[in-house]
């Protein structure tokens, strides 16, 4: 699917088109792309490393697609893009991230596909590391950086380049595309809302599920209930009906505990990343890697030295007694698990939110508020600026303000501040001795960067 062929990137900085163009570059292909982002000059080191890949970029204007090669471009780019413009104007194949990754995906031998409303980039990253602490030398593909395999000469490891025959890839439900992929094992984590309506997320991933030789799913999940009753399910979970049971949880300051049982074997268990919902995580990843026999005791130990993904609850720093933490949560799964493991251990939380879309907010708007609502503690504060914006024609009638208002209605304490800017300046002042400043949200590389920024103004 790679070797030999010549793409371009419509958007190439985007957290799924980026490790995706890295493989394919990896094996052979010519490669190059363009990206608004780097127009504006945001996000500088990323698109330095891309091109130090060996990836040519272009001003997003229509002046880089060229004759053989094939477009890779959201199905969400419209036409009137310059680059897609000048792409249908050369006659050029056009392929979506989806389609790209799904042929490369269903071309390996074992293909572990990982689905489901929240935790996947993190169990991506759980089983790729787990195969290739066991040699199986995989090819990952996630959403997220992956610290186990970051380095000074591989900042933005999103993708692991292994062999063609073990492809590990989070699968996305959002726009239907998991209809794409035919796995070799189908992990489902969970399923609530987010982008579509439970009827059509249930059709998704049962037929998801139906198509693996075995799928892994969720046993404690009430919404993945109807996959269960399946003949080729490996069930994990704390709850008595898991094959894969986890026991004994306890939260720490560094992460977490817990015990995992399978087949009359009991193991301990030790992460480095806090959180019931990581331990749920892990039990998935485990569940996933004896579906392709690796042993339980070898998940384990490899476990243990999982640090994590950017963005997953990671710990900027802190600076005068105050720790800043960067973190995706964006839909009300995510915000729900995020703020219960900030309730495992004391003090207060001052959390910023940005919305990643107005879209995302008519959808679930609603939900999110009640996440935010259920989950703060007396003394947690929520500060709200617009949600993210890229242009376009969206319906914005429904923005941040609705959002706060039904949080403040379910008793939280909640302010729409509109920028970014007024809410950091509001924590900074709030701020004490023994808080945890968190930064929510996704689509917008430049959260993490507000978070460090932060960070410096709390050492000042």
């Amino acid at each position: 699917m790679s070797e030999n062929k010549s793409y371009f990137f419509c958007g190439i900085g985007g957290s799924g088109m980026l490790p995706l163009a890295t493989i394919v570059a990896a094996r052979g292909a010519s490669v190059a792309g363009s990206d608004r982002s780097h127009d504006e000059g945001r996000s500088p080191d990323k698109f330095a490393w891309l091109e130090s890949q060996g990836i040519a970029f272009y001003p997003q204007d229509g002046s880089g697609p060229k004759s053989g090669q094939i477009l890779v471009a959201s199905a969400a780019v419209e036409d009137s893009v310059p680059d897609v413009a000048a792409a249908n104007a050369l006659g050029l194949a056009r392929m979506t991230r989806a389609d790209l990754n799904a042929a490369l995906f269903n071309a390996a031998d074992k293909a572990i596909g990982v689905a489901g409303t929240s935790g996947k980039s993190t169990v991506t990253g759980m089983i790729g590391w787990i195969l290739e602490s066991a040699g199986r030398k995989p090819t990952v593909m996630n959403g997220a950086v992956m610290r186990n395999f970051a380095s000074d000469d591989r900042p933005f490891a999103s993708a692991l380049v292994g062999d063609a025959e073990t492809y590990v890839s989070e699968v996305d439900e959002s726009d239907g595309s998991i209809a794409l992929y035919n796995p070799d094992v189908a992990v489902v984590t969970n399923i609530s809302l987010d982008h579509k309506s439970l009827v059509e997320l249930h059709a998704l991933f049962d037929d998801f599920a139906a198509k693996a030789r075995i799928a892994v799913i969720n046993a404690d999940d009430a919404e993945s209930a109807p996959l269960l009753a399946a003949q080729n399910v490996m069930r994990f979970g704390f709850s008595d009906a898991a094959a894969i049971r986890g026991g004994d949880f306890k939260a720490l300051p560094n992460g977490c505990r817990f015990t995992v049982s399978f087949a009359g074997d009991r193991h301990a268990v030790r992460l480095r990343m806090p959180g019931r919902h990581n331990a749920m995580n892990a039990l998935a990843a485990i569940a996933a890697a004896r579906a392709v026999n690796i042993s339980v005791d070898q998940s384990v130990a490899a476990l243990t030295d999982f640090a994590g993904l950017a963005r997953r609850y990671e710990v900027l720093g802190q600076a005068n007694g105050v720790t800043v933490i960067d973190d995706f949560a964006h839909n009300p799964d995510k915000v729900a698990a995020t703020l219960a493991a900030v309730a495992e251990l004391p003090g207060r939380a001052l959390l910023f939110f940005q919305p990643h879309g107005y879209g995302p907010l008519r959808q679930m708007g609603k939900e999110l508020a009640a996440s935010f609502a259920k989950g703060m503690r007396d003394g947690d504060k929520l500060y709200v600026c617009d949600p993210v914006y890229f242009g376009g024609t969206v319906d914005r009638s429904i923005g941040s303000e609705a959002l706060v208002a039904d949080i403040v209605a379910g008793s939280g304490d909640a302010a729409h501040l509109t920028t970014r800017d007024n809410c950091g300046a509001a924590m900074l002042d709030e701020a004490k001795s023994g808080d945890r400043i968190l930064i929510l949200g996704a689509r917008d590389d430049s959260l993490t960067e507000f978070g460090r920024q932060l960070l410096e103004r709390l050492s000042a």
